[in-house]
């Protein structure tokens, strides 16, 4: 044991082996711009029947230019993100690769979450401003390509989970979603969550409130693009002054944590809902312990939370904070403060909590 002042020899073994991880994580966040990119202009979906292609072929496929198109694959074949044959000098996706980066409705499609972490590169100058001042940040402040990256990010999960898993795992909801009921989707961004309700239960009404105005808008036209536009509306409110008191349910996908009060939008989910009205709530996966969270999902949640999450919180009244992975018993507490007398865990997944409230 090294005594004070001074400092402990070094083991070789171990410095290798976290240069060795330190490399990867180098690796990494070189290539989220670059998965970013891919994303954005359509060239992993340009591989996405599994056809080789030369770096021009694809340059000519997607309008962009070659030179480019080259060093973007061979970055990409260097992280096994696509396969490269030597002999023709080609490119291509196996079905897995297309699977997670072509295909937008799979459950497995992730550069939605790349689109969100580059985003926060934007914010870094004000982070560290952040750091000292202990000012926050709010959604609303960052690059667009956060509100963008996250619809596409959780949107696959809602898909797999949502209508299939969680809405039946509640007390008789499915039942009243079916007969007709009024739902209230709080925080829904750009309005993925409550899409994909209206669309598998067409005799009930759906309003997604947002306090972030340009993500309603997004949230208006992605709805008319589904058909949906007299279906569904879209508003500007926030978690603690969305309006209705007649709610046979209420929706809160990812946001809870990153609210200021979340206890004060608790105790007005309270007033809004029915007798015998249901809150879902969908977290983050985290345990109540640190040591729970310390591996590789708790490293992205707790990275995001750090960036985002927290800012966001620390930027409105009260300034709770209670970061991506506040964990069930912090979440149970908030929400019995907030007056309800029934709390319980419906659902999960590797990525996800789901719990029902009810008076």
């Amino acid at each position: 044991m090294a005594t004070p002042g001074t400092q402990a020899p070094l083991n070789e073994a171990k410095l290798n082996e976290f240069m060795g991880k330190a490399i990867g994580d180098m690796g990494a966040a070189m290539s989220a711009s670059l998965i970013a990119i891919g994303e954005q202009l359509g060239l992993y979906k340009a591989m996405a029947d599994g056809t080789k292609l030369t770096s021009a072929e694809l340059a000519k496929k997607t309008g962009t230019t070659e030179r480019y198109v080259r060093e973007w694959l061979n970055a990409q074949a260097a992280g096994g993100y696509v396969n490269y044959d030597a002999a023709s000098n080609s490119y291509w996706l196996s079905p897995e690769q297309a699977f997670a980066l072509a295909q937008d409705d799979s459950p497995a499609y992730l550069p939605g979450f790349f689109l969100a972490a580059v985003s926060v590169a934007h914010d870094v100058e004000n982070l560290l401003r952040a750091f000292k001042s202990g000012d926050g940040i709010g959604w609303h402040e960052h690059h667009h390509w956060l509100f963008e990256g996250t619809e596409k990010f959780f949107r696959p999960g809602y898909n797999a989970n949502l209508i299939a898993n969680w809405i039946p795992a509640l007390d008789g909801v499915e039942a009243k979603l079916k007969r007709g009921a009024n739902v209230a989707d709080v925080g829904c961004g750009h309005g993925a969550s409550t899409i994909i309700m209206a669309r598998a239960y067409p005799n009930s009404a759906f309003t997604g409130y947002d306090y972030h105005s340009g993500s309603i808008e997004r949230a208006r036209t992605l709805a008319e693009h589904a058909g949906l536009g007299n279906r569904v509306v879209f508003e500007v409110a926030s978690a603690k002054a969305y309006p209705g008191s007649d709610y046979d349910l209420v929706t809160f996908f990812d946001c809870l944590h990153d609210m200021g009060d979340p206890v004060g939008a608790a105790r007005h989910v309270f007033r809004s809902l029915k007798p015998g009205g249901v809150w879902m709530i969908v977290e983050p996966r985290a345990e109540d312990s640190i040591e729970g969270n310390l591996h590789p999902i708790g490293r992205i949640f707790y990275s995001a939370s750090t960036m985002i999450c927290t800012p966001a919180s620390m930027s409105q009244e009260v300034g709770l904070a209670l970061g991506a992975q506040a964990g069930e018993k912090r979440i149970r507490e908030v929400v019995m403060e907030g007056g309800f007398q029934h709390f319980r865990r419906a659902a999960e997944t590797p990525f996800n909590l789901v719990f029902e409230a009810k008076r």
